[in-house]
């Protein structure tokens, strides 16, 4: 018997349980195959075999009419009024998955310059690699150094000391990103790599599977005029099984004129920057030690109990989820920061 996965709904602080879909066979698939049969786990979590999955389960003619996207929508939940499409042109399960909100009407964002936002609906994990703070967790979800690249020098001494938050975006959400907070970008790379589950189950076998698929690393410097202030911010966008592109296309007003993301140009915060291209998918935020205070909210809800979370029981520690909004405040800008900036 597989044990459920909970997490908190945030507006309403309540216990919810999550449903997966395959969560049998992907579950069993990892316990078997991870130390027993490495080739055969290669060959599951490979581009070609995303692709297929991907197709199946979203590109297929008979999901293809509007009476399957219906359907998908009312089991998944999906509140088909936040879209800025008509229900009518959304008539594929691809343009279901790939649906864009009014987020400024639907997704409203604290406009204090101080705020930083969730870069998209998903559940939230937070914690920090300072080992004297209550957040300490190591070694678990990504290895650090693989995370950014172990090339990358700069970058890995710049936030080995600092703290993170994970958002594990599951198939019903929406799966734009948006920019957590408003900076110059320093640097933008792809990392190889292969397209392991992000169901909890896997996530535990696989130990460290965010830092081993293939993912976008993107370097914000917010210490600009009309910046966030927070220092350094490294967002790091991952793929996941049938997640088979991630799409760089940020727009400064709603989904207009996107363009790639390139060194050296300003994105803003809670403005759209990128797309998932399908599946369920995660990403990683990074930053510099004593910059920020995660929402107090959020923070105790990673040790509430009575929350049965497959993070918890695999990693023998307390790592309980929350659900939240793209857009939505999870954490402030330290006053009196480490450089002295106010």
């Amino acid at each position: 018997m597989i044990a459920p996965h909970q997490y908190i709904e945030r507006e309403t602080s309540l216990i919810k349980t999550e449903r997966f879909c395959g969560d049998r066979w992907l579950n069993w698939a990892y316990r078997a195959l991870w130390e027993d049969a490495g080739w055969l786990m290669k060959a599951l979590t490979s581009q070609r075999t995303t692709q297929v999955l991907g197709f199946f389960n979203y590109d297929r003619p008979f999901t293809a009419t509007q009476a399957a996207v219906s359907r998908c929508a009312r089991a998944m939940e999906i509140d088909l009024s936040e879209c800025l499409e008509s229900r009518d042109r959304l008539n594929t399960l691809r343009r279901l998955f790939q649906r864009r909100l009014r987020y400024w009407q639907v997704r409203p964002m604290d406009e204090d310059p101080r705020a930083i936002v969730s870069p998209a609906d998903a559940r939230l994990l937070l914690g920090s690699f300072a080992d004297d703070s209550s957040l300490f967790l190591k070694g678990k979800f990504f290895d650090y150094d693989e995370l950014l690249g172990i090339d990358r020098s700069r970058w890995l001494r710049l936030f080995r000391q600092g703290d993170w938050a994970i958002f594990r975006l599951t198939p019903d959400k929406y799966h734009y990103n948006h920019s957590p907070v408003s900076g110059r970008v320093l640097d933008c790379y792809d990392i190889s790599g292969r397209y392991h589950s992000c169901n909890p189950g896997p996530v535990v076998v696989a130990a460290t599977p965010y830092s081993k698929n293939k993912r976008v690393v993107t370097i914000i410097d917010t210490e600009v005029p009309g910046g966030s202030r927070v220092g350094v911010v490294a967002m790091i966008e991952i793929v996941a099984l049938m997640i088979g592109h991630i799409d760089q296309c940020y727009s400064a007003v709603a989904y207009d004129d996107p363009r790639p993301i390139q060194v050296g140009m300003m994105i803003e915060k809670g403005r759209p920057k990128s797309l998932y291209r399908p599946g369920s998918s995660t990403d990683v935020l990074l930053f510099e030690p004593g910059r920020v205070a995660f929402c107090e909210d959020l923070v105790r809800n990673r040790f509430r109990s009575g929350v049965q979370s497959r993070f918890s029981q695999g990693f023998g520690r307390a790592l309980v989820e929350t659900d939240v909004r793209v857009r939505s405040t999870i954490g402030w800008r330290l006053e009196g920061s480490p450089d002295g900036r106010a």
